[in-house]
């Protein structure tokens, strides 16, 4: 099985994680959807994970985080926020979404009658300061390469700024190399 070569095997080094929305739905367009995911990484920070760097863009998220116990805190990331998503949707009478993203719940999900997440969140550990480099730009430039901003730190949700000296929407522990 595929699964296997995506495990967090060293915890002592960072990864570049993604996890994403299933079937690519833009759910962070939404504000009240994007804070969410927010207050969900600053709850894992809170839980001694470190954020090194991130990009939540419209349908997925980048990060590059260190800390012991990262795919289960990845796991609870995703659960707790999915439950959060759908109570807003709930809420807020997005039945549309609701409806779609019943349709697009795998079968073997019984805990749940909607699935936010694709399955996996594909961890690559990183284990060199070119590696580092190259993942953090990745991030940064995610949003210009996606066409949303001509500069990284147009981005509102993303730590190009905090890279600059300037304010982020999260504090995140920045890579000096």
């Amino acid at each position: 099985m595929a699964r296997s070569r995506y495990k967090i095997k060293e915890e002592h080094y960072p990864y570049f994680i993604t996890v994403s929305v299933v079937d690519g739905i833009s759910l962070f367009e939404d504000s009240i959807i994007s804070d969410i995911i927010l207050d969900s990484i600053r709850f894992m920070q809170n839980k001694g994970i470190r954020i090194i760097a991130y990009v939540v863009m419209h349908n997925h998220v980048h990060m590059i985080i260190e800390g012991e116990g990262l795919s289960a805190h990845v796991r609870k990331l995703k659960s707790y926020t999915a439950r959060r998503i759908i109570d807003s949707l709930k809420e807020r009478g997005r039945k549309l979404l609701l409806k779609r993203l019943h349709y697009l719940k795998h079968d073997h999900h019984k805990d749940s009658d909607y699935q936010v997440w694709q399955e996996g969140f594909h961890p690559k550990q990183i284990s060199t300061v070119e590696m580092m480099i190259q993942k953090i730009e990745y991030i940064h430039y995610n949003p210009v390469k996606a066409g949303f901003v001509d500069l990284p730190e147009h981005w509102k949700m993303s730590s190009a700024r905090n890279y600059l000296g300037q304010f982020g929407v999260l504090e995140i522990d920045l890579f000096t190399g």
